[in-house]
């Protein structure tokens, strides 16, 4: 493509390209949404040319109901500190993609989630295709791993309670925690917490959040995770702070693991296209090797595993 090899512009750009070339009528794919104020225009763009893959009103309502989910999930469900402002779906007869981008912009850095509908079984364990990133994280709150479905059980059982009892909860929370610093920078963009368990737990939630839609969820009878965040209103915030309750009065935490799969480890943006640090590939090699020799195998174990190794380092370099 020509562009810097792990430079954001590389989703934004090819997704805006594509979606002026590609024609459903012709190639059989609908591309919606894009960058900025695009991205919040997935109904829209979905039908004007909904025609052309027979697609009818339902149709187009439960994709935009999808997409909206999917952004919701990698906006609030799970806080990684990467704020969306790209999100593009791709629709064909039968299946649909999405890509979305998100932006730390106090350190600068983009990370890009894929989403895939063939084989998607669930929104809320483990679904993502792949999530691209440069950096892994400490103490990002993932509620749709595997590991986070009792605190979303926890969760959806808080609202029956009903806000004024989970404000009382929050208050405790306080009270435990006044000689830390407090639940406010917990509560705030979730880049700047640092903690994530109770003996170093920097508390304080705020009393800001949109306690209402906490006693919407009740009176609709919410008792499905995936319509929670599909509630308007319902926010990071409110999320956040079921979450914490659920770990430290209940506990039942989320997951703390960052779910990236997959972070570059060579090259840099300066490389043209891209930078090729030959020693440090051959050290990682040799490191491979040395666990491979020290690791408890069946001699042929070791010899299959090795070539593997060798034969991947050729083709590498």
């Amino acid at each position: 493509m020509g562009f810097d090899w792990h430079s954001s512009g590389c989703t934004t750009v090819l997704g805006g390209v594509l979606k002026q070339i590609i024609n459903p009528e012709e190639h059989g794919l609908i591309i919606a949404g894009g960058k900025g104020k695009n991205s919040t225009k997935v109904k829209e763009h979905l039908l004007e040319k909904a025609k052309f893959l027979d697609y009818t009103d339902d149709d187009v309502n439960q994709l935009s109901e999808t997409s909206r989910l999917v952004a919701k999930i990698d906006n609030a469900a799970i806080q990684d500190g990467f704020s969306l402002y790209h999100h593009l779906m791709i629709v064909s007869e039968k299946n649909w993609g999405i890509i979305q981008q998100g932006l730390d912009a106090n350190i600068g850095k983009a990370r890009r989630y894929h989403w895939i509908s063939d084989n998607l079984e669930s929104y809320l364990n483990d679904p993502h295709k792949n999530i691209s990133s440069e950096i892994f994280k400490e103490n990002v709150m993932n509620l749709v791993s595997r590991e986070s479905e009792e605190c979303r059980k926890v969760s959806l059982d808080l609202l029956s309670e009903g806000s004024k009892r989970v404000k009382n909860m929050i208050l405790n929370l306080r009270l435990k925690s006044k000689n830390q610093t407090s639940l406010d920078d917990f509560l705030a963009p979730a880049s700047r917490y640092k903690c994530c368990t109770l003996p170093h737990l920097k508390m304080p939630i705020p009393f800001t959040l949109k306690w209402e839609t906490l006693d919407l969820a009740k009176n609709l009878g919410i008792n499905d995770y995936t319509e929670l965040l599909k509630l308007h209103g319902f926010g990071p915030g409110m999320i956040r702070a079921l979450a914490l309750i659920s770990e430290f009065i209940w506990g039942s935490p989320p997951c703390w693991k960052d779910p990236a799969k997959y972070s570059f480890a060579f090259g840099g943006k300066d490389g043209i296209p891209y930078l090729v640090n030959l020693k440090r590939m051959e050290r990682c090699a040799e490191i491979l090797s040395e666990a491979i020799d020290a690791a408890h195998l069946q001699k042929n174990d070791k010899i299959s595993a090795l070539k593997r190794l060798q034969k991947f380092s050729v083709h590498s370099i």
